[in-house]
């Protein structure tokens, strides 16, 4: 057996390797293939990529890094159209700091009456896009990309810096040859790491090898001076990497993806001192401190001190003072969508405008409240979609909040999102811990997961009628998450629109008289209420009658159907559901069988979900309520977890049967 396995992975590098990889040699073999043999389910596979990162020599600029991308892609389905569109993130400060795309050149292979046709990437397939002042977006869109066709792009970032960004080993969808190289002169130092939370760990080897700088002398009398120095390089060498998959209750995919992170720890150039780049948290966040975009903005006065004043002067409460500068912030300055942790406009401007970036707006917060006397701190935070900074470094975080301490207890704020509120930050900052910074420079880890769980309430009742409909009435109630996820989804929405949300999927519903209360009263639960006629209630058997007791609100399905897990299931916040439900009963019927009154756990206290009914006359009632105090299920835990929800799933949705009385 070993034999066999052995001699499948040789035939698998014997074909990759005779397969020719140079820009254009794209083979009718390559366009007629239908499915990804090794991942059946994938909508298109990286046939090859090719990343080189090495650093170049000019006596102007000094070295200058170039990173050098080829790949070409097999497109099997239109669900793998979105691969023929490629997106570039560069930094774009100012012409000294800028990066660039050179030698772009894309091709687009389709296969016709057996000739392979070439569609070339023009002017007008090509876009630049200003993110802000910092960044800009490099995109580019394949032509003439159908179904079976290849494309291929191959195109050098030039850029100024010695930073080098996160090498990705994997991608959503396979690849077949993955090389990767990196040269990095003796002149620099990098700390290597790669991401431990991924399952797949590529083999990376180092070796070294020798590099020349040619000086050109502007004597004409003398020759050409070189320089010989060594070059560390890093190489990987993979066939069928497989694809980064998501799975259900997973919060940002990337932070399980395989990289390689080069950090930069020090310089040291021929006669010359080292400098070092390693540092300290400390030293990170006092840097940023002593930023004038950063501490100096939360030391500016002189400009909201007034308006303040006359808001908490009549005010003696601490917690109703915090509220009202926190919502004055909110109404006064609007978050014009930039994150980042240093102020845009400078919080003066800011607030005169009614306009600025999260710091902006954060900072400013943080100065008003130490101006009410309460010992507030800025908390540097990296939300979801950027990681969780694993080196002491600024570029691990993208975003800023408050934190104001009262009698003792810790508060988090942040006033640049509309439906946040007191210790209710946004989801996208829910990223394990952030750093407070203190006004002498030192700081600490500030835990960012919430421990209060957020609660759905609902109240169902229900009238069974004898031509097997039902009506009656619904009411929702949300706190905390649950409500700040119910109002950013129905935010602009109306009535009519809400109502449409509420009845997709479900066939046979009508709902009427909807009524929405506390949309934009933040400090009380979020609620809506209706009326609704189910025409698809109860289903007659034999002369009984069948129904489950949430009607259209029953799970279709549990989310959670792999056998095993490469992630954790990522609930965010602590939750408590409760369900009370009560059915009338059609005029002549009695209850012949209920499900089974259960109380279940997972892991203890960390989970439960109970269900009691009792039947009373032709009165039925019913109370469910799932609890979850573990917000992150671990793979090892995930089997247990699994059986447990499956009961739930299969309790909520248990038929209860009546018979003619």
């Amino acid at each position: 057996m070993k034999k066999l396995i052995i001699f499948a992975l040789l035939l698998t590098v014997n074909i990759a390797i005779s397969q020719d990889y140079r820009f254009g040699k794209v083979s009718k073999e390559e366009l007629l293939e239908t499915v990804n043999s090794e991942d059946t389910e994938a909508t298109a596979t990286i046939l090859y990529r090719s990343q080189k990162v090495y650093f170049d020599y000019n006596a102007n600029e000094g070295f200058v890094q170039r990173n050098e991308i080829h790949e070409r892609i097999k497109i099997y389905n239109k669900e793998g159209f979105d691969r023929a569109t490629k997106k570039v993130v560069l930094y774009n400060k100012s012409n000294s700091t800028e990066e660039e795309i050179r030698g772009l050149k894309a091709v687009t292979y389709n296969i016709e009456n057996g000739k392979i046709i070439e569609d070339k990437l023009k002017n007008n397939g090509v876009f630049e896009e200003e993110n802000n002042e910092y960044w800009k977006t490099e995109k580019f869109t394949m032509p003439n990309v159908k179904e079976g066709c290849v494309i291929e792009y191959k195109y050098t970032i030039q850029s100024p810096f010695l930073a080098i960004d996160d090498i990705e080993f994997q991608q959503r969808i396979p690849i077949k040859v993955l090389e990767v190289n990196v040269r990095t002169p003796e002149y620099f130092n990098y700390k290597i790491l790669s991401n431990l939370k991924s399952n797949y760990q590529p083999k990376i080897i180092k070796s070294q090898k020798n590099g020349k700088i040619i000086f050109n002398s502007t004597m004409s009398n003398q020759q050409s001076n070189n320089v010989h120095y060594i070059q560390n390089v890093i190489t990987v060498n993979e066939f069928n990497v497989p694809a980064l998959k998501d799975e259900s209750y997973v919060d940002n995919l990337q932070n399980y993806q395989s990289k390689l992170i080069m950090e930069l720890e020090s310089t040291k150039y021929p006669n010359s001192s080292v400098k070092s780049f390693s540092t300290t948290w400390e030293k990170v966040t006092k840097t940023i401190y002593d930023s004038q975009s950063f501490g100096t903005q939360i030391d500016k006065k002189g400009y909201y001190e007034d308006d303040i004043d006359a808001l908490i002067n009549s005010v003696t409460s601490a917690e109703q003072k915090i509220a009202l500068i926190f919502e004055h912030v909110k109404s006064k300055v609007k978050w014009n969508e930039m994150r980042g942790y240093y102020t845009q406009e400078g919080v003066r401007k800011a607030y005169k405008d009614g306009s600025g970036n999260v710091a902006d707006i954060n900072l400013m917060l943080v100065s008003m409240l130490r101006h009410a006397e309460f010992n507030a701190d800025p908390v540097l935070v990296s939300t979801k979609d950027n990681g969780i900074p694993i080196l002491p470094t600024r570029e691990g975080f993208n975003y800023v909040i408050c934190i104001v301490n009262i009698d003792g207890k810790q508060v988090l704020l942040d006033a640049s999102q509309k439906f946040s509120t007191i210790n209710v930050l946004p989801i996208k900052t829910l990223n394990w811990q952030g750093r407070l910074i203190k006004e002498n420079g030192e700081s600490t880890w500030v835990e960012l997961m919430p421990k209060t769980a957020s609660k759905e309430i609902v109240s169902l009742n229900v009238n069974l009628n004898d031509d097997l409909s039902a009506e009656g009435k619904v009411r929702n109630h949300y706190t905390d998450y649950q409500a700040q996820r119910k109002r950013n989804n129905n935010d602009n929405s109306t009535d009519d629109e809400i109502t449409g949300d509420l009845e997709e999927d479900k066939v046979g519903l009508e709902i009427s008289n909807l009524e929405v209360e506390n949309s934009e009263e933040l400090s009380e639960p979020f609620k809506y209420s209706y009326d609704y006629e189910y025409n698809s209630a109860l289903e007659e058997i034999a002369n009984k009658l069948y129904f489950s007791p949430l009607l259209f609100l029953a799970p279709k399905d549990n989310p959670f159907k792999e056998d095993a897990r490469q992630y954790p299931i990522d609930f965010v916040y602590p939750i408590e559901d409760k369900y009370m439900i009560n059915i009338m009963l059609p005029e002549g019927y009695a209850v012949e069988s209920l499900p089974e009154n259960i109380i279940i756990q997972f892991n203890g206290a960390e989970g439960e979900f109970s269900f009691l009914a009792r039947a009373n006359g032709n009165l039925l009632q019913i109370v469910m309520v799932l609890k979850l105090n573990k917000t992150l299920i671990m793979p090892q835990e995930y089997e247990e977890f699994k059986k447990f929800y499956q009961i739930m799933i299969e309790k909520q949705t248990e038929k209860v049967v009546l018979i003619k009385a």
